[in-house]
């Protein structure tokens, strides 16, 4: 058996010597040709690993599986006995290796989370936590995305045995897309059922790609995806606040949170950026090193193209900040869904023509649908 397994080897790497000679002689298949050889060595248990699955997607081809070690963790059965987490987590490894597989299920991420418990809240199961993160995610049309960036979040999170929660700020209709002012319905919505420490603001096509990279807020407001692959990891320009970001709730009210007026693509980014400045805040930022993210390649969303106005609003900014963001936010709470995953907050934040939400009246909280473990 073992020197038939030793003739298949050789047989296939003669066969992928021929292969990439042809490949070179018809560089449009060349993608084509040598995936498939892959593919084949894969079913032969050839090759196998992390580095075959990012070789695939075109993503890291170094890191550590984010959910290693996960498996050990067990509830305790005395929760008043538990002392509190270690200041440094003993969960981190650096580096996590990224791919996307194209056949995703939330149930999958489900079965993936056990510890994770209705309208995506977590505990760690062996300690207190010292922290309390709360994630908030604008979307719309995004559904491929979220499978990906919850697949991963999830276990991120864990290894820094955070208390967290995750809401993804749905916004209803097909109206232009307001990523910042669904950021203030998610800051007012998480904020009304929990005291969280912190908030991230998170688009969804961004996946962390180191466990470090620790999701807490810091003395001043922080901007955590300082090194995006799309910019070959080095921050586009010193001002730029946009991707992730964290907040305290004395930081966001502080800055008056983030504008409502920008509809579309572009500018509110940097705006958020400016209001840090005026309210006399500083940015802070982790290292390159650390704030390493991966984009989900896409194209622009329609109802999400880009802002003409955002130019001139942003040389505004100055002047109307302290009267455009959490002060003058207003909408229409559609529904709460305690999904198993996270909560769906599902909106209506008007339109860019008129405003004029349907109410500008905030539903409370239902209490039938909270969240337990």
């Amino acid at each position: 058996m073992h020197t038939l397994n030793s003739k298949w080897r050789y047989l296939f790497m003669l066969l992928g010597l021929q292969l990439i000679v042809m490949a070179l002689l018809s560089r449009d298949s060349y993608q084509k040709r040598v995936t498939y050889f892959f593919r084949i060595f894969r079913k032969l248990d050839v090759l196998s690993g992390p580095t075959w699955s990012g070789a695939v997607h075109g993503t890291n081809r170094t890191g550590t599986d984010v959910y290693a070690n996960l498996s050990q963790l067990v509830l305790v059965s005395k929760k008043e006995e538990m002392h509190y987490c270690p200041k440094k987590s003993p969960l981190l490894s650096g580096p996590i290796h990224i791919s996307l597989p194209s056949r995703l299920t939330l149930a999958h991420v489900k079965r993936k989370n056990p510890l994770v418990v209705r309208g995506g809240r977590y505990r760690p199961p062996d300690c207190e936590a010292r922290h309390r993160t709360a994630i908030v995610i604008p979307h719309r049309n995004r559904e491929q995305h979220l499978k990906y960036l919850l697949y991963y979040l999830h276990p991120f999170l864990q290894r820094q045995q955070l208390s967290y929660g995750i809401y993804v700020i749905h916004q209803a209709g097909n109206y232009t897309f307001n990523r910042a002012k669904l950021m203030n319905v998610g800051f007012r919505e998480a904020m009304r059922e929990e005291d969280w420490d912190c908030l991230y603001f998170h688009d969804v096509d961004l996946i962390p790609e180191d466990d470090r990279n620790t999701y807490v807020c810091d003395k001043y407001p922080k901007h955590a995806a300082i090194a995006m692959d799309k910019f070959g990891y080095k921050l586009p320009y010193k001002g730029y606040f946009g991707g992730v970001s964290a907040l305290s709730p004395l930081h966001y009210l502080k800055m008056n949170g983030f504008p409502n007026n920008y509809w579309g693509w572009g500018g509110e980014d940097d705006d958020i950026g400016i209001r840090v400045s005026l309210a006399g805040m500083f940015i802070s930022r982790p290292s390159l090193r650390i704030g390493r993210y991966k984009m989900i390649k896409h194209k622009l969303d329609k109802g999400n193209e880009v802002n003409p106005k955002r130019f001139s609003l942003l040389a505004k900014t100055q002047q109307t900040w302290k009267l455009d963001g959490m002060n003058s936010l207003e909408y229409e709470l559609v529904s709460r869904d305690y999904l198993p995953l996270y909560t769906n907050i599902t909106v209506n934040i008007g339109t860019n023509h008129t405003l004029k939400p349907t109410t500008s009246k905030l539903p409370g909280k239902r209490e039938e649908n909270r969240p337990g473990r």
